[in-house]
């Protein structure tokens, strides 16, 4: 999740040149339908611009990621002082979890500031400090409202569109549609689609390693918040966008980008017009923080409490009131063993009401394509979960 409105350029000058080697061809049934996780014990690739066929060093995500790689090898042996984050000597483990926070990540101090963190962190400290009026503002209307808006820009917005449709490609609808659910997901205040979705899809390329842009690994505040006010730090760890160019191509989503910041100030002038002030706080004080923290929670405590059904070689787990509260997210190790399935609660008693929703447009004739782990794949998985513990 990102509140920038772009990311800057990455300003890190390259170094040495690198000699591209022939790369053998990827077994698909090990690498899975529109599978794109990497970590440190298991790499599985997917091309999400499948329409391009130019391969070059600028444009191909693989070859671009293996000149990051190599800059970052080469920089830790030249400067290792100058690398973001410390080694711990004797990690330390998140309260009630297993997860060993390895690396200190120091977002606030020691560093400079530049324009986009100093915007992000004025939006998250605006909301928190307009949602505290809520106490002294609130009437029925005004709360239905933020109740509404929830569901409006937290299910359809971001757990529908940004993440299912537009990340993992899970199911198609129309054009029409999907913009219109894309439009809910800019008024939740988490950024322009193209940006989400491309620092959501190098989340799970370099899940929980050291290029994740948010993994407890580094602390359970850095992995739910903290991380979005160093808006550098993703393109140090995983290079410039350029896993989105499915999105780039279409010009709406490049004018949601280059107008990010209009759309839920608009939506603030509407409420306030329509409820004055009460409206104001419970619309988009109290929703926002509300969708805010839900979402993050999905990076942050799916990551370090729960249960793992699949051994998915990450941190990621099932949590069962994660789920109920961000519209069935909580059942993040099933996504994570299937991200390309429009279904994460795949067990009967596991609520999901995204895919209730899926289920539903599909029903009606608006959702075609619409993608879940069937037996074989499901048995597969659990014959590896198997492999792994013997």
């Amino acid at each position: 999740m990102a509140l920038v409105t772009s990311q800057p350029k990455n300003p890190i000058l390259r170094h040495f040149t690198i000699f591209h080697r022939s790369i053998p061809p990827l077994d698909r049934s090990v690498i899975g339908l529109g599978s794109f996780s990497n970590n440190a014990k298991a790499i599985k690739v997917c091309n999400f611009n499948s329409n391009s066929t130019k391969l070059s060093i600028k444009n191909n995500p693989f070859t671009y990621n293996l000149r990051v790689i190599a800059n970052a090898t080469f920089s830790q042996t030249l400067e290792p002082e100058k690398q973001e984050g410390h080694n711990l000597k004797h990690p330390r483990k998140i309260l009630l979890s297993d997860v060993d926070v390895k690396r200190e990540k120091e977002v606030f101090f020691g560093r400079k500031w530049n324009s986009l963190d100093i915007g992000t962190c004025v939006v998250v400290l605006s909301m928190h400090v307009l949602s505290l009026f809520a106490p002294f503002h609130f009437n029925w209307p005004a709360f239905w409202v933020a109740v509404g808006l929830y569901v409006v820009t937290g299910l359809f917005g971001i757990t529908l569109s940004f993440h299912r449709n537009l990340s993992h490609k899970s199911f198609k609808v129309p054009k029409w549609l999907e913009y219109s659910f894309a439009y809910c997901g800019v008024l939740a205040l988490q950024g322009n689609p193209i940006d989400w979705v491309s620092t959501h899809r190098y989340h799970h390329q370099f899940c929980d390693s050291d290029r994740d842009p948010h993994s407890p690994i580094e602390g359970f505040w850095f992995s739910h918040m903290n991380w979005l006010f160093d808006t550098n730090s993703v393109i140090e760890r995983c290079g410039e966008p350029n896993n989105v160019v499915d999105l780039e191509k279409q010009s709406f989503y490049r004018f949601l980008r280059s107008s990010y910041i209009v759309h839920p100030l608009a939506l603030g002038a509407l409420l306030y017009a329509i409820g004055g002030f009460p409206f104001l706080v419970w619309g988009m004080g109290v929703r926002v923080v509300w969708v805010y923290h839900i979402t993050w929670l999905v990076n942050s405590a799916c990551h370090v409490w729960g249960n793992q059904a699949w051994n998915t070689r990450d941190l990621s787990r099932n949590n069962w009131w994660v789920a109920l509260l961000a519209f069935g997210e909580g059942w993040h190790n099933n996504h994570h063993a299937f991200e390309y399935s429009a279904r994460h609660g795949l067990e009967w008693w596991q609520l999901d009401m995204t895919w209730y929703v899926v289920k539903f447009l599909q029903a009606i004739g608006l959702a075609t394509e619409v993608k879940v782990p069937t037996e074989i794949q499901k048995q597969r998985m659990a014959l590896n979960n198997d492999a792994i513990a013997t």
